[in-house]
């Protein structure tokens, strides 16, 4: 189950005294987690009996719970639909990932192009 995460947003100013988007403690990393493909088999929407029996890849749960409980945020951020949540909420829960949010919707098709405001590092996650 989803928990809210504990750290407060800090305000932010630029040069003229405006305020700026908050921002969390340095020292907090705000990790955005996919889930097929990245933490277990990549599965599509189409066969979501798979996703009910899916394994985790080794090391993945130690990694992100070592990372949440390190106290950083961890949002899982997928393709699967609004129609998957409570297969994916099980799912996360039955294996024992500790997060604060799940995000689903996330664009299909891969070849992404993030564009944002701030600095987003990508890595491919080897768990």
């Amino acid at each position: 189950m989803a928990k809210e995460h504990k750290y407060q947003l800090q305000e932010v100013y630029n040069e003229k005294g405006e305020h700026l988007s908050p921002q969390l403690p340095r020292e907090v990393k705000n990790f955005l987690i996919d889930i097929d493909g990245t933490i277990c088999d990549d599965i599509p929407n189409e066969e979501p009996e798979r996703m009910v029996t899916a394994l985790p890849y080794p090391d993945a749960l130690k990694i992100i719970n070592k990372w949440y409980d390190e106290g950083h945020i961890i949002t899982f951020f997928s393709s699967r639909t609004e129609q998957h949540r409570e297969i994916t909420e099980e799912w996360l829960q039955r294996h024992g990932f500790k997060y604060h949010g799940l995000l689903l919707g996330k664009p299909r098709g891969g070849n992404y192009h993030w564009i944002d405001n701030h600095i987003v590092k990508a890595t491919r996650f080897k768990g």
